[in-house]
């Protein structure tokens, strides 16, 4: 059973001093930064953002104080009576069609200094492009992805992806991926992690989350897992690792399960309802978009679990930490990166030691409260203000 936690590391480069005097010398404009938003559409209907979504939007919302005007550009889909920006004025598929014939021939014209593309859509334009590349999953693991056209997707994103000039990659982890998968030059890359809005180091109002758990079934004190069901979160030997715990445990403590479902779950659909159906204290919220109340259940969770076998980066481990949660987090990919220490770290394919690490925090009131300390100081390191600001450098270094 884990007793303890190693001192919190800050990783070279990313904590605040790293910011001092990294602003570039005033300009006599901001610069003209072309952003993809076609990610983050679903939030204009009330739907759901993945991983990228998110991503995109913080930019969107924070590039403005890191002195860039960002203008909004979206590929159309089909008929959407909305869009996140401005139109790119045809398909990203037929795009990519004339880059591939005519490949020294066309750009795309952009009326910006720089192009960023944070969703692999991408393709030449007459202005410097910049790709957030977020991992590798499709190509390294297509067997945890919709096999839809799979191996199509695969290819189409390895051309894209040697368009950029420059790649973002969000953790260090993820870089060796990029160059193994996508053929991307090492030197050509910059890691720029991700964080949290400054609004989540700052508790929500008590009235406010007790609201959100009673509209939701919810009580104080949870154990709480946040992302997508598909195979690489890892939520099914999460849900044995739960049922092992001891019924006292269980009793007091829910399971709750944030995030809609994804490719390939239908398996963990069908043990979700059984659990349910079985009297257990396991909630699936499956349609919770908004991001307040996102918040409030961060808030209200007692241990946050987060056994993820595959991960560029893990914002959800972030959102915990800054909601002032002890996490549980797998020792696999990026995820040692990006706690630092500040979690208990658990091999995700040992269910006994998810398990020993949730009844830890569970009953041990000294870990409990070393874990949240180290998770809050490892949150105000990684902030969405840090990301533009370090996103900004690397336009600059680029014009």
């Amino acid at each position: 059973m884990p007793s303890g936690l190693p001192a919190v590391m800050i990783e070279p480069g990313l904590g605040p001093e790293w910011l001092e005097g990294q602003d570039a010398a005033p300009q006599a404009r901001p610069l003209r930064v072309g952003l993809g938003t076609t990610m983050i559409e679903p939030a204009l209907t009330g739907g759901h953002l993945d991983g990228i979504g998110v991503y995109t939007q913080a930019l969107l919302r924070h590039l403005p104080h890191a002195h860039c005007e960002v203008l909004p550009f979206s590929w159309p889909r089909g008929q959407a009576p909305l869009s996140a920006g401005r139109p790119l004025g045809q398909s990203f598929e037929r795009a990519s069609l004339v880059d591939l014939v005519t490949p020294d021939a066309h750009r795309v014209h952009m009326p910006v200094d720089l192009f960023h593309v944070t969703d692999y859509r991408v393709v030449r334009m007459d202005c410097p492009v910049v790709a957030s590349l977020h991992d590798a999953l499709p190509i390294k693991h297509p067997e945890w992805c919709n096999p839809r056209l799979r191996g199509l997707k695969n290819w189409m994103q390895r051309k894209a992806a040697q368009k950029a000039d420059h790649v973002i990659a969000l953790s260090h982890y993820a870089v060796d991926e990029l160059v193994e998968c996508f053929g991307v030059d090492e030197r050509c890359i910059t890691v720029v992690p991700c964080g949290v809005d400054d609004a989540w180091l700052r508790p929500p109002e008590p009235e406010a989350v007790a609201r959100t758990l009673m509209q939701n079934g919810l009580r104080q004190g949870y154990f709480l897992f946040v992302g997508t069901l598909q195979p690489r979160k890892n939520v099914e030997r999460l849900l044995d690792a739960y049922l092992m715990l001891p019924e006292a445990v269980r009793a007091e403590r829910q399971l709750v399960i944030v995030g809609q479902a994804g490719a390939r779950s239908e398996q963990l659909q069908r043990r979700l309802a059984a659990a349910r159906e079985e009297g257990r204290q396991v909630v699936w919220l499956n349609q919770l978009n908004d991001a307040g109340a996102l918040r409030h259940v961060y808030a209200g969770a007692g241990v946050f679990v987060f056994p993820s076998l595959y991960e560029g980066f893990g914002i959800p481990v972030v959102e915990a930490f800054a909601s002032g949660v002890p996490v549980v987090a797998s020792n696999t990919t990026s995820l040692p990166e990006v706690s630092a220490g500040a979690a208990l770290e658990v091999d995700p394919l040992d269910t006994g030691a998810i398990m020993d690490a949730m009844l830890a925090l569970a009953r041990e009131p000294a870990l409990r409260a070393r874990c949240v300390a180290a998770g809050r100081l490892r949150a105000f390191q990684l902030t969405w203000n840090a990301t533009a600001r370090l996103t900004a450098a690397v336009y600059r270094s680029l014009l």
